[in-house]
């Protein structure tokens, strides 16, 4: 089993820092959410030293985790944002964060969604197409203001991860192809209301080798010396994020030793002045969350074992997403023996695929209360209300304090806002 730094059993119980786990179970229900304050300050630490004293910015991939309470405390130790939507971006400003540190990453945006973000004063728009750079000029020039443009490049870079978290191969819906972006941006410098600034790449999602930022950088590199020479000067470089976490047995990348290497090979090709501009999200948050969650039922049968537990892939989607792993912990845990079964950790939603864990060999009675670790990063923030299941509540720890960051949903407000046909046309029928 993999337990992260701050989630360590003490006297035969899992805690969070200086709070039982249990204790949170007890008091605030399961399904529950909990964080930890001191892991996000961890996580944002491996990235501040492996920058520190260079030019560059740090903008928290926010689709990872949108609670407010973590988008502030991110905000306070200094991140930008990286939004990929008008919602996102009211968050961020709801949090206290600095339009001005945000970058508008995203394949679809609308009409309201530029207007907000111009209003605001985002640092950026990472354009990912030629229709999109012609609807941003005329939004930007019908209200005078002028966008800050960057086009988001697809290098046609294998990240090695998972399909649906991949976005740099040629058939991916996001980006311009590499081959296409000298054209773009030489048009882009002729359109009114866009303001050319830097160029961004993002390859994917949970990366756990140097090879492909690095690959992908060498194609940047070559894009802006061709873009020197048409006379296009950038500001900054965007290397997306997509670093990986652990999840079972992963070996992670270390952003002091892949960012060593990038700021290496900027300066070798003349282009050190450029600030460095970063879109983590697993990485910030993965390993800073559980799932906490109540045994209901213990199945057996011929086949199969299972734990029917009260959390649900309405609650934690990757599993039945990406068949994605999450190590699960009794926190009170039982020693083996000799006769302990394995068991599939299941919701009690109606689909097959309602999964959270598979074979997992645990010491289990009705009532105990596991922990889906690593549930930090695309998890609350992919939950829906499917079966009619309010969505769990959310905790941040603070050494020895829980706060309520988010309060579980109720049934009654599941629905107060949907209305029935009215009484004179349903009496017609």
């Amino acid at each position: 089993m993999t337990v992260a730094p701050r989630f360590q059993h003490k006297n035969g119980t899992l805690h969070v820092e200086d709070v039982s786990l249990a204790q949170l179970a007890k008091e605030f229900g399961t399904p529950l959410y909990v964080y930890s304050r001191a892991a996000l300050q961890d996580a944002w630490e491996s990235y501040a030293r492996a920058l520190a004293g260079r030019e560059a910015l740090v903008c928290f991939g926010m689709k990872a985790n949108s609670n407010l309470a973590v988008l502030a405390e991110f905000s306070r130790l200094g991140a930008g944002f990286d939004i990929v939507s008008g919602g996102e971006l009211a968050r961020v400003q709801a949090a206290g964060g600095d339009p001005g540190k945000v970058v508008f990453s995203g394949v679809g945006k609308q009409v309201w969604e530029m207007q907000a973000a111009l209003e605001a004063g985002v640092k950026c728009f990472n354009v990912e197409s030629d229709a999109e750079l012609d609807r941003l000029s005329k939004v930007a020039s019908t209200s005078g203001r002028v966008a800050p443009v960057s086009l988001r490049v697809n290098p046609d870079v294998d990240a090695q991860t998972h399909p649906y978290i991949s976005t740099g191969l040629k058939e991916n819906k996001f980006g311009i192809a590499i081959e296409q972006a000298p054209e773009i941006y030489r048009r882009a410098k002729t359109l009114p209301g866009i303001e050319i600034v830097g160029v961004d790449c993002h390859i994917g999602s949970q990366i756990t080798e140097a090879a492909p930022y690095l690959d992908a950088l060498d194609k940047l590199i070559a894009l802006i010396h061709g873009l020197r020479e048409d006379g296009i000067e950038l500001k900054h470089l965007d290397l997306g994020g997509g670093i990986g976490i652990r999840y079972a047995n992963e070996q992670v990348l270390e952003p002091e030793k892949l960012f060593s290497q990038v700021f290496e090979r900027l300066e070798a090709a003349d282009l050190g002045h450029l600030e460095l501009v970063l879109e983590p999200g697993r990485s910030l948050v993965g390993n800073a969350g559980v799932l906490l969650t109540e045994v209901q039922y213990l199945k057996h049968s011929d086949a199969k074992n299972f734990a029917i537990v009260d959390a649900a892939m309405n609650d934690l989607l990757r599993p039945t997403l990406y068949d994605a792993w999450h190590d699960v912990e009794a926190v009170n845990p039982r020693p083996a023996t000799a006769v302990t079964p394995s068991y599939d950790i299941v919701g009690p939603i109606c689909e097959s695929g309602d999964w959270l864990a598979r074979e997992r060999r645990l010491e289990l009675h009705q009532g105990d209360i596991l922990a889906v670790m690593s549930a930090g990063a695309y998890a609350f923030t992919m939950s829906s209300q499917y079966n009619s299941r309010p969505r769990a509540a959310e905790i941040m720890v603070d050494g020895t304090r829980a706060h309520v960051v988010r309060q579980r949903e109720t049934i009654a407000g599941l629905f107060e806002s949907e209305r029935t046909l009215p009484a004179d046309v349903l009496n017609n029928s």
